[in-house]
């Protein structure tokens, strides 16, 4: 408090390793316009490869996506071999003008069992389709077990399967009763893991690096987040040391980048439902009736009306990226 003078250290905000020079301003020499009054908001200070990280970008196409379309197009191609598409694919019900079918799953509110298949499917093509073993040592299970139980000797060269890794998931989710929004939030910082630290998921690693996504991802989005020491009680062989440093690194891996835009999590919901459709892990859906009709009737309102009264009172969003432009359309007739 009693110094005259400050100094601001200007540098890089990712890849440490370039060559970046340290710029030291007196604050004697900091020009009005360049106050802290003014200084950006965090949201709009944007990497320069923003593009290159799908984790951040509303339009670049996430990891999975990307990792799963070979060997999707190999999978359908071999079922074409084996059998009649027709008669391997169920028939997918379609909406009518007397007749609208609908599924319980919307972006806001995620179906929690289809989500969890999802974002787990996509985990599964990242550890199939990894274009190398590079790793750390914190995710290394080798290094720090989960289970005192031991592994068995083909542990590191065979992938797991999408059963096994939904039984993993699903379960920390059903014990910490997280939601389905965490999961896609999850997916989120695992892929920016692997952009920002440069690493793939293989398979001696796959469980630690899921576990430190979902340790961040429920503090982050849920108001009553899940303390480490319970994740000990569901994973009994692992301290609470061990998780919080899982934590840390993980933390420090992302730069504390934990800021995930409403057009970044539409994009990987809808990503997902895209994936699931390739993959046939269809989402069951119901006709859509007069009482539910009501409902999201209601819900469109109150959203628009709030949207309305923010615009109405100035408020301005911070990244442009997220500026939605609300159509209001006619009401629907059911018959």
């Amino acid at each position: 408090m009693g110094n005259s003078c400050s100094c601001f250290r200007i540098t890089s905000p990712r890849h440490s390793s370039k060559n970046v020079e340290d710029t030291y301003l007196p604050e004697a020499e900091i020009q009005p316009e360049e106050s802290a009054s003014n200084l950006q908001h965090i949201s709009e200070r944007e990497p320069e490869d923003l593009e290159s990280d799908p984790s951040s970008h509303p339009t670049a196409g996430p990891l999975f996506m990307q990792r799963s379309k070979s060997d999707a197009r190999n999978c359908r191609e071999k079922r074409k071999s084996q059998t009649n598409l027709f008669e391997s694919r169920p028939l997918k019900k379609s909406s009518s003008c007397s007749t609208i079918y609908l599924d319980d799953s919307t972006v806001s509110q995620p179906n929690l069992k289809n989500t969890i298949k999802c974002v787990t499917l996509a985990v599964f093509y990242h550890i199939r389709s990894r274009s190398s073993n590079k790793m750390l040592d914190i995710f290394d299970e080798r290094l720090h077990p989960l289970s005192k139980d031991g592994y068995p000797e083909d542990f590191e060269e065979r992938d797991p399967d999408h059963r096994s890794i939904y039984k993993f998931v699903r379960t920390l989710f059903n014990a910490a009763q997280l939601t389905a929004e965490c999961a896609i939030i999850t997916l989120v910082y695992l892929e920016r893991l692997l952009t920002y630290a440069e690493i793939d998921i293989v398979p001696s690693t796959w469980r630690r690096i899921v576990l430190g996504a979902i340790l961040l991802a429920s503090k982050v989005w849920d108001d009553q987040a899940v303390w480490n020491v319970d994740y000990c009680q569901i994973l009994k062989d692992i301290s609470v040391e061990d998780m919080n440093e899982l934590e840390r690194q993980f933390l420090e891996m992302l730069q504390f980048n934990i800021n995930v835009p409403a057009s970044v999590y539409a994009k990987y919901y809808f990503d997902l439902r895209t994936l699931a459709d390739q993959n046939d892990l269809t989402f069951p859906s119901e006709p859509l009736s007069k009482e539910r009709a009501q409902k999201l009737e209601a819900m469109s309102r109150i959203c628009e009306d709030k949207l309305a009264e923010l615009h109405k009172n100035g408020f301005k969003k911070w990244s442009s990226l997220d500026n939605i432009t609300l159509l209001r359309k006619s009401n629907a007739i059911l018959s």
